[in-house]
């Protein structure tokens, strides 16, 4: 990593060097002569963000974050609509709202540019260009969207946040059928789930790489120092920062595979049961441990019975009564039955804020007798069994679950007790519905 940072650096200098040398020149450029060259991507941009040579059909840009991911997807966008190489161009993240907020509106996306911009239509989800080409929006929440539709390239943003990616990129490939060698782009900080370990190793993918650090002059000042105080000596440190696609952690109690069947599973059934778990961090602040927050349902019964985890609401920072509102609201919203808090930490302040958030749930105070890893053993079989379902894509739990175990594990596992809280209630303690007061 230090090595990484001293490259940049020297790229900096070598910058920093063309540019003194260039003021001596723009003093007798036009206006227009220096708004082309302030423009010029290919001058400003670093090679990890501009698009490959060669006869490829899937560039993955792989980045940690604010390494500039989106202005290259935006900038080869927009060259290949302004010059006619692509005249239909689907343009997909997460959700719509990323779609608008990042790639189209966003700081630097496709209507920032200092180059022609697009005419946008919200209502259409499209945008059009002078040339005749016309790009169209989609959410990778609704794969079914892409059928119909053909296109001759287009750009995927943080495809390893995408709800439904193997169906999404699936239907894609379908409908990529316009023109001779219809390309897509990837722009993604990278996370080892197969869909994307399928596009690296498929013929015709190239790959560039590039780290937070790189992108540090574009940044505000304090971002980088502050994302390394939080992540330095783990596994999200590289990343988050560095880019890197991280395998499975050996050692750790679950694996990516398990976390994509559980995502993949379809609930059988009604929930008869909803609870909402809490871990309570101790004292207050950032540095402290998160309060982890998160909701479970289960339905059947004997070995049977299946867990769904519905939500992860896990916050840090807040003040007790705060964290307590946000469980409170999360288990209104999702008509839940019952708030399990550990008491070990907290006690009866526990149960005070919670009672005064939520007065209309029943709660009930668990006090843990063994170790978290102890703890945690038996909802990991229950994951290894085919027994839980993920209803949606919990980044930051899922990271903490597939590093929890592994030797040098550091920091607090703080969803992840919250989540063997509501399974081991759930499926380890007792079958069909059940409600304790206090």
């Amino acid at each position: 990593m230090q090595k990484r940072y001293e490259q940049h650096c020297d790229a900096e200098l070598l910058v920093s060097s063309r540019l003194r040398n260039q003021e001596l020149i723009w003093r007798h450029w036009s206006a227009s002569a220096l708004d082309r060259f302030l423009s010029d991507w290919l001058f400003w941009s670093r090679p990890a963000q501009r698009a490959p040579e060669g006869d490829w059909r899937t560039w993955l840009f792989l980045g940690g974050r604010g390494a500039g991911k989106t202005r290259a997807g935006a900038e080869w966008t927009s060259f290949i609509a302004r010059t006619g190489l692509a005249r239909r161009i689907a343009l997909i993240a997460p959700t719509f709202h990323d779609v608008r907020a990042v790639m189209v509106e966003g700081e630097s996306g496709l209507l920032a540019l200092p180059q022609e911009r697009p005419v946008f239509e919200p209502s259409r989800r499209r945008l059009i260009w002078r040339s005749g080409a016309i790009a169209q929006c989609f959410s990778a929440e609704d794969p079914e969207a892409l059928r119909g539709p053909q296109f001759d390239a287009a750009w995927c943003d943080e495809l390893c946040y995408w709800s439904k990616p193997d169906e999404a990129l699936a239907t894609l490939a379908h409908a990529m059928r316009l023109g001779e060698a219809p390309r897509k782009l990837v722009t993604t900080t990278p996370r080892p789930l197969p869909a994307l370990k399928r596009l690296i190793a498929a013929p015709g993918s190239v790959v560039t790489r590039s780290g937070t650090m790189e992108n540090s002059a574009n940044l505000a000042p304090g971002f980088i120092a502050a994302l390394r105080e939080t992540w330095t000596g783990s596994v999200r440190e590289r990343q988050e920062l560095l880019g890197e696609l991280i395998e499975d952690v050996e050692g750790a109690l679950w694996t990516r595979a398990s976390i994509e069947a559980a995502r993949a599973m379809e609930p059988g059934g009604p929930l008869d049961r909803v609870v909402v778990a809490i871990d309570p961090p101790v004292g207050l602040g950032a540095g402290v441990d998160a309060c982890g927050i998160v909701a479970a349902g289960a339905y059947g019964s004997g070995l049977q019975r299946r867990a769904v985890v519905l939500a992860d609401a896990s916050v840090q920072g807040l003040a007790p009564q705060d964290w307590a509102e946000r469980a409170a609201d999360l288990a209104r919203s999702i008509g839940a039955r019952e708030i399990l808090a550990e008491a070990n930490n907290g006690g009866e302040l526990v149960r005070v804020v919670l009672k005064l958030a939520a007065p209309d749930i029943p709660i009930r105070l668990v006090r843990a007798k063994v170790d978290k890893r102890q703890r945690a053993g038996p909802a990991a079989m229950f994951y290894a069994q085919g027994r839980v379902a993920h209803r949606g894509r919990f980044a930051e739990l899922e990271d903490q679950m597939c590093s929890f175990g592994a030797p040098g594990f550091s920091g607090s596992p703080d969803r992840l007790d919250a989540l063997v809280w509501a399974l081991t209630e759930l499926l380890d303690g007792g079958e069909g519905p059940r409600v304790r007061t206090i």
